[in-house]
C-alpha cells in the first residue's frame, strides 16, 4: 500500500511509519521543514497549505497530527491551539483530499479516549455518547472534521489508548520514576485507564488500513485496568517498589484541570471494533505488557 502519515514525527507516528516500511508499505510523511529525503513532503497546516499532488495515489492517509496533550500548562491560550492544531491538520488534509480527482480510499484519523470523558465504571464500547470536558469537545470536534472527507472515502476515528512505550510515551514523567523505585498511582488509583503498548498500536492502524472498517474504533488492549493495577504491573516488572501514592489535591494544585482530565478521569473502553474483526494483540495482557516494557 502506498500510504502518508501526518504527525509522523511522534511516538507513535515515528515507529509506525518504521513498522509500515518494515512490512513492506510505501510511506511518505508530511513534514513542516524542508524535506531531508524523496519520502517527506513539505506541507504547513496551520496556513492550509497542502499540494494535493503529495496526496495522489495513496490507499490511506492516517492523520497523526497535534500539539502535545500535556506537553504545556492549560492557559485558555494553550487550550485553543490543542484544539485549532487538531483541525486545521485534518481540514487541510480533507481539503486536499476534495482537489483531486481520485481521492485516497482512506483516511484514518486520530482521536483519543478521552472522547468519553470521565466514565467511571461504564464500559465504553464505540458507539457509547460522548462524554464532557475539555478533552472530549475536543475529540468530537476532532472527529467531525475527519468525517468531512470526500464523498467515498473511508474514514476511521481512532480512539487511542494510554501508550506503553520502553520510553515513557504517554506515561509522560511516570515510568522514570517507577523505574527509579519513588513512583506510584495518582489519586485513589481506581480510575480505569484504557492501554495499549507501541507495537501493538501500530500494527493496529496497520490492520485498519487493510481492513473494510469504518467509523470509531477503541484502540486498546482487551484487558482493562484501573491505574492502580497498571502500576503494580509495571513496578513489578521492574522489580521495583511503587508506594509513594500522589493525592488528587496536589496534582490539582500543580496542574489544574490538566489533572482531572489526563490523570484522575477513568475510562473503562473496550475495543470491541478490533475484536470482532479478529485483530491479535502481541500484548493483550497487562502482565505481557508490563514485561515487554521492562525490556524482559
Amino acid at each position: 500500500m502506498h500510504i502518508v502519515i501526518a504527525g509522523a514525527s511522534g511516538l507513535i507516528g515515528t515507529q509506525l511509519a518504521t513498522t509500515l516500511r518494515g512490512a513492506g508499505h510505501d510511506v511518505v510523511t508530511l513534514v513542516r521543514r524542508k524535506p531531508s529525503s524523496p519520502t517527506e513532503v513539505r506541507w504547513d497546516p496551520a496556513a492550509h497549505l497542502l499540494d494535493p499532488l503529495a496526496l495522489a495515489g495513496a490507499d490511506t492517509v492516517i492523520n497523526l497530527s497535534g500539539a502535545g496533550i500535556g506537553d504545556r500548562p492549560w492557559t485558555s491560550t494553550r487550550i485553543k491551539e490543542l484544539l485549532s492544531s487538531r483541525l486545521r491538520a485534518t481540514h487541510t488534509l480533507v481539503e486536499a483530499m476534495g482537489r483531486l480527482d481520485e481521492p485516497p480510499r482512506t483516511l484514518i484519523s486520530q482521536s483519543g479516549a478521552d472522547f468519553y470523558g470521565d466514565s467511571g465504571s461504564a464500559q465504553l464500547r464505540e458507539d457509547a455518547s460522548p462524554g464532557s470536558g475539555i478533552l472530549a469537545q475536543i475529540c468530537v470536534e476532532w472527529e467531525a472534521a475527519a468525517h468531512r472527507a470526500p464523498a467515498g472515502v473511508r474514514v476511521v476515528t481512532t480512539r487511542s489508548g494510554i501508550v506503553l512505550s520502553r520510553s515513557g510515551g504517554s506515561m509522560g514523567r511516570l515510568l522514570p520514576l517507577l523505574r527509579l523505585g519513588v513512583g506510584g498511582p495518582l489519586g485513589n488509583g481506581r480510575q480505569y485507564w484504557p492501554w495499549i503498548t507501541l507495537p501493538d498500536i501500530c500494527a493496529a492502524f496497520e490492520f485498519l488500513a487493510l481492513s473494510d472498517i469504518h467509523g470509531p474504533v477503541n484502540v486498546c488492549a482487551p484487558q482493562e485496568a484501573d491505574m492502580n493495577s497498571l502500576i503494580a504491573a509495571l513496578a513489578s516488572a521492574l522489580h521495583r517498589p511503587a508506594y509513594f501514592r500522589v493525592p488528587a489535591p496536589a496534582l490539582r494544585l500543580v496542574m489544574g484541570k490538566m489533572a482531572d482530565e489526563l490523570l484522575l478521569s477513568g475510562k473503562r473502553m473496550e475495543p470491541a471494533v478490533l475484536e470482532a474483526a479478529g485483530f491479535q494483540w502481541q500484548h493483550p495482557s497487562l502482565t505481557q505488557a508490563a514485561a515487554w516494557v521492562a525490556g524482559r
